[in-house]
């Protein structure tokens, strides 16, 4: 009988480790509890939040530099046809009026055209802007002085080609460069430097040399709307 009671009490003491094995392996296979996951997803959602970030920066950096670009691009294609246009500027002598010209934000060009084969003519350009655009009229090659009297003080007609250059410009101003004068926008002071120089030519000593250019360089404003403040360019006219 002892020894019965003895095994008894063993096989008590057996079944509670092993209650025990089991209640512990249910403790060790236990998942995260609800704070630890809102812990987790909480980090998660800071790293994502994070990257997003960085990598709307960097779309976004890059969008700013390719409208850069190309901006720098059509500027440079703007101001490139303009010195084109100024370097072969005709003398006020051959227009018969200032070769270089600027009325409100219009800016008249007399310029000649060389052509192989052909004799040389002239043509008027005009840069003016049109629906926040600036475009380059350009006459056909002028023969003769009624042709170029007609085309200075007439519009832009079906014959003359027209060339858009640039958009989204707000302003487009010129000023002229007029010796003992200075930068002018006033054409009076323009026509006052060409009358000098038509009297100079009664002096004797002074009657042969050449009519002198009223107007010797071309500063150009353009503003637009994805600039902070306009670009201005200067240009020598004739050179």
């Amino acid at each position: 009988m002892k020894r019965t009671g003895h095994c008894e009490r063993c096989g008590r003491g057996i079944a509670r480790g092993r209650r025990q094995s089991r209640e512990c392996a249910r403790d060790g296979a236990r998942g995260f509890t609800l704070i630890e996951l809102l812990v987790a997803i909480a980090i998660l959602a800071v790293i994502a939040v994070l990257s997003w970030r960085g990598l709307d920066q960097i779309v976004r950096g890059r969008q700013t530099i390719t409208n850069a670009m190309e901006d720098e691009r059509v500027f440079a294609q703007l101001f490139d046809q303009m010195r084109i246009d100024v370097r072969q500027a005709a003398s006020d002598d051959e227009a018969g009026e200032a070769a270089v010209s600027i009325s409100g934000s219009v800016l008249q060009i007399v310029r000649e055209r060389d052509e192989v084969g052909v004799a040389p003519r002239m043509q008027v350009v005009r840069y003016r802007i049109a629906d926040g655009r600036v475009i380059r009229y350009a006459s056909p090659p002028l023969a003769n002085v009624g042709e170029l009297r007609r085309a200075l003080h007439g519009g832009e007609g079906s014959d003359w080609n027209a060339v858009p250059l640039m958009g989204g410009v707000g302003s487009i101003s010129a000023r002229l460069y007029v010796a003992k004068v200075g930068w002018t926008a006033q054409m009076k002071d323009v026509q006052s430097a060409i009358t000098e120089y038509d009297n100079n030519l009664k002096i004797p000593q002074l009657g042969n040399a050449p009519l002198p250019r009223s107007v010797t360089g071309l500063e150009v404003s353009v503003g637009a709307k994805s600039l902070a403040r306009p670009v201005v360019r200067v240009f020598l006219v004739g050179e």
